[in-house]
């Protein structure tokens, strides 16, 4: 039975819940143990203060008190809330939904622990919960327009719109008078309504609703492309003709409502010249119009295409428009265009200098384009790209574009000490540019520079920041810059460090799926409907963004390596020279840790005393424990955090290559063949002529080989599934036969050395054979690096030799030295 409280402690209990609220936490720590020490067994005391020891970062001792409370009264909604507060803390979903459920059973009028298990049935995506908690709160307080939008997005997100669609119509019907015109929250319901209706296709109804409904709606931009949308859907073209010019008219930069118009006026693709005379009717008419002018370049050919591109191109450089060649590099896949540019950006540069009139108008913009043409991938000639874009810089040596293309070549050459020093002195040329300072510190970092990396990127950052400019990077979720420090970090060996970067980085991506939370309920009570679905949409796919599997990637290949060869003395696998050298790394990287402690303390103390701070409403700050990622480093199970990487990488990227080729290793020293089958005929589906296609495929038979403890069904499965190459196949003549085939293709030809490595094959010979490689007439610089890190992880005698071969072929490169 639960205690009673007399009036006295009912209000020390008021104000135990508002010290929570206010963030007060020692106060209601306090003030709960004035209640307790009278009445020790009263429940929802006990919770709350579990409640206030959890925000306080005491999560042990907040979930060892809440299991306290619940014994002391199992009958209390709010001790089982609380309880369901700490699970969902602590990121365990599914037990915070059954304590929300056992607290409702309790109290099932309480609209706030109805809420909270709302919030979290929507995080979890589990829409049918979700639609019966909206149902509830919206009988419970029917007048409330929210709670029938809520209920409406419920059924949406569940692939139910018709449902959605009729809450809203029975909201509509409970208005006695329409709402004012200038109620955005009315005019956001009524386009996502209209939203509704056209998702189920029915788009006459959902034509004849904006006319009626949202004919004067507040945004007025998705009225006029959802109809325009909705006239061309119904093949009412002229209509749809006039909608779209309208849209044009509005803005004549947006590609879509090009392609959208001809469509509409009947205009096939292979009617150049009517596709033409639409663009040039809209040049014409908007002469400061860029796109009418780009978007013929994609369609045109011959003649017709050299003719638009040499106006194009010269009205760009008479402007000096320094994004003219980012703007029709997408061109470069057709060989006809990629020929023509050029030639006209000559003949320009050529025209430049016959006119002394002109002299130097444009001039320094066609060497800038043709400086950029030869630095492009797909028509490279670094000599040709240095020439252009030194007589580029001659012109106005003060350009900070001209100079960012010194570096960019120079990086391309592989001198990546060069590169970062000619960034970074494009970059004193612009110090108020944040853009050019983000370029320096990334180059810095290429260069494995990360203290001058971080130094750079800081004059940026906030100076009053406790920390240095790191944790405000942290702060702002800076990924671009955490994800190159830690590649910089792993190719110095700092595998500590590069993975605490990486992982960092992985973090970021959990907080923003955790910061859906606030958004469940804010856009609702904002109204902002549309948004809300489409960030909910978003989220379902956030870790496939290229970030991610970069840096997941990255930090699964580290840890694959720990896997393969586990702690010796204390290290990570290392020979007693670089252990010794990354202890003393450590030990200076401690140090410095130290040193910025002691100045953000000085920094604390200085601080202004009337300056609010943290300490007047108690609010907690997670300490770091393991700043230099010695801990990360140090992990007994590498597998099972790359696994951690691994999963949602796999869910969302099912298409990734790299995605595949790392879940097969991972899976294949974990010994879990059927999951590592699983990832390598996805990989010879995306790309069966992959080198790492082939190397996987021998090891997975080898594997299977000298397996000896697979139980029977699991053999079975594989046998049937597995069908690349069969048991009885000489893995030696196979990989012969795969590296004769491929001879004069590098990474096909170390994918075979690794093989033979796989296979056990005569070392010495293995190493010779990588040593030819150097010989090949297709191999580049990036190929031998990739061959000397094979040679040093398998610690052959023949790496220094390599490595000098490749220096003499290579001599800029600087990672070769």
């Amino acid at each position: 039975m639960p205690q009673p409280l007399n009036s006295k402690e009912q209000a020390l209990f008021r104000l135990v819940v508002r010290s929570y609220e206010d963030k007060q936490y020692k106060k209601g720590v306090k003030t709960a143990d004035q209640i307790l020490k009278k009445f020790p067994k009263h429940g929802d005391t006990m919770a709350m203060k579990a409640l206030i020891l959890n925000a306080q970062g005491r999560t042990e001792e907040a979930f060892a008190l809440g299991k306290e409370a619940l014994t002391a009264d199992m009958k209390s909604h709010v001790c089982w809330h609380v309880y369901g507060l700490l699970y969902r803390a602590a990121k365990n979903f599914e037990e915070a939904s059954k304590a929300y459920k056992f607290a409702l059973k309790l109290e099932p009028e309480s609209a706030q622990i109805q809420r909270d298990l709302a919030v979290l049935q929507v995080q979890m995506r589990d829409y049918p919960g979700y639609i019966q908690s909206r149902r509830a709160m919206l009988q419970a307080r029917p007048q409330i327009r929210q709670n029938w939008t809520a209920l409406s997005i419920a059924y949406h997100l569940d692939g139910n719109l018709t449902e959605a669609e009729k809450v809203l119509s029975a909201y509509e019907g409970t208005l006695k008078q329409t709402p004012s015109r200038l109620d955005l929250e009315h005019s956001e319901s009524v386009m996502y309504k209209n939203s509704l209706i056209a998702e189920q296709g029915d788009y006459q109804r959902a034509l004849d609703h904006l006319e009626d409904a949202a004919k004067y709606n507040l945004d007025r931009l998705a009225v006029m492309e959802a109809r325009a949308e909705y006239l061309q859907k119904l093949g009412k073209n002229e209509e749809a003709a006039k909608a779209y010019r309208a849209l044009l008219d509005r803005n004549p930069d947006h590609q879509a409502y090009y392609e959208k118009l001809t469509q509409a006026l009947g205009i096939s693709d292979d009617d150049v010249k009517a596709r033409k005379a639409i663009y040039d009717e809209y040049a014409a008419k908007f002469p400061r119009c860029d796109a009418a002018r780009r978007l013929p370049l994609d369609f045109l050919s011959g003649d017709d295409f050299e003719e638009a591109a040499e106006s194009y191109l010269t009205l760009m450089l008479n402007k000096g428009v320094p994004s003219t060649f980012a703007n029709l590099k997408h061109l470069y896949s057709d060989d006809f265009k990629k020929e023509v540019l050029p030639e006209l950006a000559e003949n320009y540069l050529e025209s430049q200098g016959a006119d002394a009139s002109s002299k130097d108008k444009g001039e320094a913009a066609a060497l800038y384009f043709l400086a950029q043409h030869y630095n492009y991938r797909l028509s490279r000639d670094l000599d040709q790209a240095d020439e252009y874009v030194n007589k580029a810089i001659e012109k106005d040596p003060k350009s900070v574009d001209y100079n960012m293309t010194k570096a960019r070549i120079l990086k391309h050459r592989g001198d990546i000490k060069k590169a970062a020093e000619a960034m970074d002195y494009a970059r004193t040329l612009d110090l108020r540019d944040r853009y050019i300072n983000s370029k320096a510190a990334k180059y810095h970092l290429r260069n494995n520079d990360n203290d001058k990396a971080l130094k750079t990127v800081g004059l940026f950052t906030r100076a009053d920041t406790v920390g240095g400019p790191l944790v405000d990077l942290l702060d702002m979720q800076c990924v671009w810059f955490l994800t190159e420090d830690g590649e910089a970090y792993a190719r110095r060996g700092n595998i500590g460090l590069a993975l605490k970067r990486l992982q960092a980085v992985a973090n970021i991506f959990d907080v923003w799926q955790e910061d859906q939370f606030d958004f469940h309920t804010f856009s609702l009570r904002k109204g902002q409907i549309r948004a809300y679905v489409d960030m909910i949409r978003w989220e379902d796919h956030i870790r496939d963004h290229p970030f991610y599997s970069r840096a997941a990637l990255a930090a699964i290949e580290i840890y694959l390596d720990l896997a393969a060869k586990p702690a010796e003395n204390g290290v990570n696998g290392e020979d007693t020279d670089e252990a010794l050298a990354k202890k003393k790394a450590a030990k200076k990287a401690k140090k410095e840790q130290q040193r910025l402690e002691r100045e953000a303390a000085e920094k604390q103390a200085k601080q202004d005393p009337n300056k609010a701070s943290s300490s007047q409403t108690d609010e907690v700050k997670k300490k770091d424990d393991d700043p230099l990622g010695l801990k990360l480093a140090a992990t007994e199970d590498p597998l099972g955090d790359a696994v951690k990487l691994l999963a949602p990488l796999l869910q969302v990227c099912p298409k990734s290559l790299e995605a595949q080729h790392a879940g097969f290793e991972v899976y294949l020293l974990r010994g879990k063949y059927i999951l590592a089958l699983r990832c390598l005929r996805a990989a010879i589906e995306i790309d069966p002529s992959s080198p790492k296609v082939h190397e996987q495929t021998i090891a997975f038979r080898n594997a299977l080989n000298h397996a000896t403890d697979l139980p029977a069904k699991v053999l079975e499965v594989l046998k049937e599934e597995f069908k690349a190459i069969e048991p009885s196949e000489d893995l030696k003549k196979v990989n012969d036969a795969f590296q004769a085939k491929h001879k004069s293709s590098p990474p096909h030809q170390l994918a075979a050395l690794r093989v033979q490595h796989i296979l056990g094959e005569d070392k010495p010979r293995t190493n010779k054979e990588i040593l030819a490689l150097l010989e090949l007439p297709e191999i580049e610089f990036a190929h031998a690096l990739e061959a000397l890190e094979l040679l040093q992880k398998w610690r052959s005698s023949e790496t220094e030799t390599f490595r000098k071969a490749a220096i003499v072929k290579w001599p800029q490169v600087t990672r070769l030295e």
